[in-house]
């Protein structure tokens, strides 16, 4: 079976939401705390998958995910890069997509180019929402055609009463050089946007998610472990039963990420 890691700190408060995902796709999930792991990074090796979970790490002190972020810099971003070398994916929802892109994990170099053997500055902000407030809402959400492996068992064809994700964030409004936005949607590391009309935090081009060049990292401001089964639907009792066919989005898109680590050429 597969080992997936569930990296946690004081703050992190969807770590066990992270581990059940894992979990339902067929992955034996483990809780590791940031300070054990910093102690020895070599841990890292022994997991097929990784998870950067929610909440308020280190109480978001002087900005969200930035402590966290700054003591993964520091001790753990070599190991984590070698784990993408050898082909393990990182799913980063909300906090951890906040630390993921400080870190200097998202969105990583271009392709074809080499990780830098230290963390590049970060070029994407996930700045405080145009509404200067924390939001806690389900939104409309659209997965255009991406390289992310996460999203491989993704139906994009369903509904948009389906194609759902919640989102609980203050800071979450994606910021970034334009010509960085543009290369990033050529590349087809745009994974996720907030649908027409649902773009509540302002984020730049509705961008909610995106993943690195190899498709392995991928961070989005959404949490899709907090839509594993169809009783988390806001509305799912009125939802008609053709609707409810096969995985709910948030369950599929931690199988996506455990089917492409079993798949026999990897």
């Amino acid at each position: 079976m597969l080992r997936a890691l569930v990296i946690t700190a004081p703050g992190t408060n969807c770590d066990g939401e992270l581990a059940e995902g894992f979990a339902l796709a067929g992955a034996s999930p483990e809780l590791v705390t940031l300070r054990r792991l910093r102690a020895s990074p070599a841990i890292i090796d022994r997991f097929d998958l990784i998870g950067l979970p929610g909440g308020f790490s280190y109480g978001d002190d002087i900005a969200a995910g930035r402590v966290m972020a700054a003591l993964m810099r520091k001790d753990l971003y070599r190991p984590l890069v070698e784990a993408v070398r050898r082909g393990v994916p990182i799913l980063a929802p909300c906090n951890g997509f906040q630390i993921a892109v400080q870190a200097g994990l998202l969105p990583g170099p271009p392709p074809g180019e080499e990780w830098p053997d230290e963390p590049a500055p970060p070029s994407i902000a996930l700045s405080p929402n145009e509404s200067a407030r924390f939001e806690d809402r389900w939104t409309g959400v659209e997965y255009p055609a991406s390289r992310c492996v996460w999203t491989s068992r993704l139906d994009r064809a369903s509904s948009r009463e389906v194609a759902l994700l919640p989102s609980a964030h203050g800071e979450g409004r994606l910021r970034a050089d334009p010509a960085l936005v543009a290369a990033l949607e050529a590349n087809g590391q745009v994974v996720v946007r907030y649908a027409e009309g649902e773009n509540f935090n302002g984020s730049l081009r509705r961008i909610a998610g995106i993943c690195d060049a190899s498709g392995l990292v991928f961070g989005l401001m959404p949490h899709p472990e907090r839509y594993l089964r169809w009783s988390r639907h806001p509305r799912w009792t009125r939802l008609p039963e053709s609707a409810r066919r096969g995985d709910p989005p948030g369950l599929a898109i931690f199988r996506g990420a455990v089917s492409h680590r079993l798949e026999p050429a990897r």
